[in-house]
């Protein structure tokens, strides 16, 4: 995997938690930086694509329907 480097600013307080992070688990502030963004992404796509498959749908159910239909109506 190829990497670059991209400058992000974040609160003194933030920064104090990656470090300590880092110390104690012996990786590098980076490593979780890039695992959060990362996850941040995918969490933020999938919400992304719901929301347009949403948009697109032509029916809507209420949450008595979903619960019904998953089995959580008892």
């Amino acid at each position: 995997m190829t990497t670059g480097t991209s400058v992000v600013r974040i609160s003194r307080a933030l920064d104090e938690r990656l470090d300590a992070l880092a110390v104690k688990t012996g990786r590098r502030k980076s490593y979780y930086a890039s695992k959060a963004i990362e996850q941040y992404l995918e969490d933020y796509e999938d919400y992304q694509d719901a929301k347009e498959a949403l948009r697109k749908s032509k029916r809507s159910y209420s949450l008595a329907e979903v619960a019904k239909k998953l089995g959580l109506d008892d």
